[in-house]
Order: structure tokens, then sequence, then C-alpha cells
């Protein structure tokens, strides 16, 4: 008699604090979205000048990004997810790294074509900081310990189109923060980005590859922001995320079918 492969890992893993369910995700999703958009209006952001200077990367990036990993860590601690949350017990095979990889390429050669002449030090410190953080903290928050509690409910193409809808939906509030309407571009955007950032996950067994990407990713369109040097990831980044929300449900219904 086989023995299912889940079953045993299941076996083997240490009991969770919390019990992984949906509402609990969702609750540390909302609270997250809270502090962080409380932070960016109380410090009065403008989307569009995140990366100007020194005191914009200050008070738009680091500062909302840093209350938000207080936050991200405390729920994820008192649910103690950490575990599941980082590491995938269902790799997928691993040419679906494809497209983590293309992406990755692009944010570097977008960073070393960059004009980067008015970056200061301190900016350069600004910028790496926040762009570690908002890895951490948006993989974590979707595509670690939502997932982990989505796979109690749905399948995996559930778990990958909710769970990426809701880091999408993530960025709605910019058309306030002055994108206007460009923010539901950003909103269609950030799911084929999101989409991405999942396979990062599941190609790797890993999310930390998913943060390690997300945080490239910002940091060369962040670093941007006032070069004249042509944005090749700005200019990409449709592309990119029309290739993966049309890849990512072929590939779950082919690992399905071997599975």
């Amino acid at each position: 008699m086989s023995i299912n492969r889940d079953m045993l890992q299941e076996s083997l893993d240490p009991p969770l604090r919390v019990r992984p369910l949906v509402r609990w995700a969702v609750l540390t999703y909302f609270l997250y979205s809270a502090v962080f958009y409380a932070i960016f209006v109380l410090n009065g952001v403008d989307y569009t000048r995140v990366g100007e200077s020194e005191q914009t990367l200050f008070l738009w990036y680091v500062a909302p990004l840093s209350g938000g990993a207080v936050l991200t860590i405390i729920m994820v601690t008192i649910y103690g997810w950490w575990r599941p949350s980082l590491i995938e017990r269902q790799p997928l095979s691993r040419w679906t790294m494809t497209l983590p990889i293309i992406m990755t390429v692009i944010a570097i050669v977008n960073m070393l074509i960059g004009d980067f002449s008015s970056v200061t030090p301190l900016m350069w410190l600004y910028l790496i900081v926040g762009s570690i953080l908002v890895g951490f903290n948006e993989e974590v928050i979707t595509r670690g310990q939502l997932i982990v509690a989505l796979r109690s409910r749905f399948g995996e193409t559930g778990v990958w189109l909710v769970s990426t809808a809701m880091f999408a939906v993530f960025h709605l509030p910019n058309i306030f923060l002055g994108i206007g309407a460009g923010a539901l571009i950003q909103v269609l955007i950030s799911f084929g980005l999101g989409s991405i950032f999942y396979l990062a996950r599941r190609s790797t067994g890993s999310l930390v590859f998913a943060i390690l990407l997300h945080g490239l990713w910002d940091l060369s369109i962040f670093s941007m922001n006032g070069s004249t040097s042509f944005p090749i990831a700005g200019a990409l980044a449709p592309l990119l995320a029309i290739a993966a929300a049309i890849t990512v449900p072929i590939i779950l219904r082919r690992e399905k079918r071997r599975g």
C-alpha cells in the first residue's frame, strides 16, 4: 500500500499554533494594509515621487514598510505559520522557473543601464532596505501565510487565483495617492507579476526566491525615478504580466494531470 507523500509530510511537520483558516490569513492581510496605508497617508505620500529624494524614500518607502514588517512578523509568529509560509511542499517542475528567471534578468539589465548620478549613498541605503522590506512583507502576506490558509479550502488553481488577486488589489488605493486612474493598470500588471512571484515560490520550493525577486524588481523600478534612462523593466512589465497570466493556469492544469 502506497503512502500519500503529503500525508506523510504532514505527520512529520510540527503542529501549527493556529489552524490554517482563510479568515486568519485575510485578517493579517487587512491589518497589514491598514498599517501600511495609514503610515503612507500620514506621511503625505505622492506615489509617483517615492524615489525622488532621501526624504521621500524614508517617509514613503522605508517608514510604511517598516511598520508593515512589524505587523507581519507579529501575526505570522502568533499563528506559528513560518515554516509552511517559507517552504513549499509541492514544488513545480524546474522548467517553470523560466518566467522568474526572465524577470530577474530584466531587472538586472534595468539596473545596469540606468543613470543613477543623482542617487546619493543614503538614497541607495533607503532603496535597498525598502526593497528588501517590500519583498519580505508582500510575499509573506500574500504568497506565504495566505497560500497556507487558502490550501485549506481551495485547489491549487484557486489558491493561485485568490492569493494573486488579493496581491493585485492591495495596490488599488494608489488611485488616491498620486497615480489616479493609472492605479487600475497597476492592479492588472500586479496580477501578472504576482503570478511570476507565485511561480518563483512553487518552482524553487521556497518563498525566499520570490522575496528576493520582488525586492530586486522594486529596486529596479524605484531607483529609476528621476533617471533619464529608458525604463526597460517598466516597459516590459505588461508583457511579462500577460505571459504569466496566460501560462500559470496552463502550468497548474498540466501539473495536476501529472500528479
